[in-house]
Formats: structure tokens, sequence, C-alpha cells
């Protein structure tokens, strides 16, 4: 069993709480993304189930053994760092089978690891070659590889992509999903890039200073965010946000803005109606609000207007940057068929059927 479980971890530097009361149950053969902020304590959180920091409170297991005061060499897991930390004077072959040599593994088994592993990330023709010698992917994939030739019940993978270009970047995510499907083991990702965490992960776990936010798939984080931090970071471009105040009038449900009015529909009106009267914060995607003309069928769509400010056509889709009539900016992420200029105001369809509202004090989901 490969299974990692945080039980009430903390880990403090000092003062500062960098691990708040961490509890995970990461599933064998899983691949868990931790994302987050820059500080938000995910790299510390894979760092103290390495055994490279000590904890302060709680326990980690893997499988059913606590490991908390195991060293990191007996835990039987394999890191792959941002920094590919190969070494430069020797081959690529090398430096996949040295871990192995330590350990004083037979040649022939070292042989067909660094083979085999090299064979499941396309490196077999680089074998021979000294790191100087090689691209920032084909680099990386050494690393990857480095870390398979251990046969680990447990990959950790602290932002391994992050020294690598955009194309590269989304190349080397594809491949490491298909490994983590060959391999069949548990893999635990860290990323400040919410599209890295929506793309590979089975489950996301959401942190913000130190404090596990929400933990669910990618989708369920998608459509039902927890809370305003979770709404902002999940999608790209991030949620809208309006202050707002939740009318009823003639039976009617309204979102109030005061820039513009959105009728609440039917399906969401029992459970929006217990905080008629009160202020909310609205969140709206950019992908539900839609050009009039070009709205998708079937929406229960709320119209409204707004001024452009900025346009960025994408090819695939044009992003607008709208301004409300109380001069409130946010992004509609529309149909590259739409022909606007700045300073046009606009008729825009806005789906509701994806509104979300959120408690202004506590910003934690209220429906």
């Amino acid at each position: 069993m490969s299974s990692v479980t945080f039980e009430h971890v903390y880990k403090r530097f000092g003062d500062v709480v960098a691990v708040n009361d961490l509890s995970i149950e990461v599933e064998d053969k899983e691949f868990l993304v931790f994302v987050g902020p820059s500080g938000c304590g995910k790299t510390t959180s894979l760092r103290l189930l390495a055994g490279l920091e000590e904890i302060s409170d709680g326990q980690i297991l893997i499988g059913d053994r606590v490991v908390n005061d195991v060293p990191p060499k007996d835990r039987d897991i394999a890191m792959v760092f941002q920094s590919y930390a190969l070494y430069p004077h020797m081959s690529v072959y090398d430096n996949m089978a040295f871990g192995l040599k330590l350990r004083k593994t037979p040649k022939e088994q070292i042989s067909e690891r660094v083979k085999t592993a090299a064979g499941l990330l396309g490196i077999e023709q680089l074998l021979d070659r000294k790191p100087k010698q090689l691209s920032g992917g084909q680099r990386q994939r050494v690393a990857v590889g480095r870390a398979i030739v251990r046969e680990p019940a447990v990959f950790l993978f602290d932002e391994p992509l992050s020294n690598l270009d955009a194309k590269l970047r989304v190349e080397t995510r594809a491949n490491i999903s298909k490994l983590h499907t060959r391999l069949a083991t548990t893999f635990i990702y860290v990323t400040h890039d919410q599209v890295e965490a929506m793309t590979m992960a089975s489950r996301i776990a959401v942190m913000k200073d130190g404090i596990l936010q929400q933990i669910d798939s990618p989708q369920d984080l998608y459509d039902n965010p927890a809370n305003v931090f979770v709404g902002g970071f999940i999608g790209s471009p991030s949620m809208n946000f309006f202050d707002a105040t939740l009318v009823e009038s003639d039976g009617k449900l309204e979102i109030n803005t005061g820039g513009f009015r959105l009728e609440v529909p039917n399906e969401k009106v029992p459970e929006w109606r217990a905080y008629a009267g009160k202020q909310v914060v609205f969140g709206i995607r950019p992908e539900d609000i839609h050009s009039k003309n070009y709205a998708p069928p079937n929406i229960l769509e709320s119209d409204m207007t707004a001024k452009v400010d900025v346009t960025e056509l994408m090819g695939n889709e044009i992003f607008l940057y709208l301004m409300s009539k109380d001069d409130k900016q946010f992004i509609a992420r529309v149909d590259p068929r739409v022909r606007v200029s700045l300073g046009d105001e606009v008729t825009l369809a806005v789906n509701m059927a994806n509104a979300h509202i959120f408690d202004p004090k506590t910003e934690i989901a209220l429906a």
C-alpha cells in the first residue's frame, strides 16, 4: 500500500505557522496536487512528507507506517525538484543509476531499470550524453527517470515544470500524466499553476496561509468552490466578484450590484431566498458571461450592459475587459465572432445557472 496520510500536521518556524492542522488522506495510486500561491505551505507539506523538514505536531503515515522519525532514505519515496540537480560530469545513464549504485543494487538490475525508465520517458538515445548536451525538457525527463528507477511507493514532485518554456510545459505535464497511468503508483505534486493542477490531478488540495481551504476533484473545485479564495484561484481568467445585495420583489429574486441587476433563476431561488435583503459577494466566471448575440442555447440567462475597456483576441475566443455602470471592472470570455471597439456599450447574457454567492465577512460559499 502506498497511501499517504497527514494527521493534524503542524510545522512552525518560530512564531510562523507554515502548515496549520493539515489532515489529508491520499489514496493508493492517486494523483494529488497541492496548489496555492507562494508561501501557502504546499512545498513545506511535501518536505515534511519527504523527511526534509521536521514535523512540529501531528503525524504522517506512508501506508500503515508512521514515518515522523524515519530517515528520508528509508521512507520509500522519490522526489523530483524544480532544480534538475544532475551531476554535470556524469552521463545520463550514470545520473539515473547513481542512487541504485549507492544501494549496491546488482549491475544487471541497474541496467534493466535504467533502460526501462529511459524507454518510458523517450530518452533511450540520450543515455551516453552529459547534462550540458541536453535541453531543459530533456534534463527534466532525466530527473524524473532518476526517481523512476528507484521504484518507490510514492513519487513527490516539487514544481518540476517551472524552469520550462510554455510549450514544453504543456508537453511535459501530459507526459507526467501518462507516466502516472503506466506506473500505477501514488503521485503527490506541488505547483502554483492552477492549470497544471486542473489538467493532471485526480484531486486538488488548495492551500492558503498554511491552511487547507478545500480538497476535491478538479471539476468539483471549479463548480463548487468552498470560498472566495478557491473560486478566484481555480479557473483562468479567475472568477469575477461583485459586492451585491439580494433583492426580492414581486416574487422574484435579483442580484443588485449597483451597476447592474440580474434575475436569479427559479432553480436557485429556494436556496438563495434565505439571504434576501442581505449583503453578499456575487461570483461569476468569465466563461459564463456571453455576448447576447452569440450566447449558447439553453442557458439560464439574465441580461446586463457594460462598456468595453480592453479587448484581447486569443484566436478561439476573446477576453473582454468591461466596465459596469458603477465603474467596476470585470472580464468576459466571449465568442471570437464578436466585433466590438473600445468604448462600445455591449449587451451581455449572464448564465446564472453557474452563479455563486459568498458571505462578505467569512468569504465562505453560501449556496
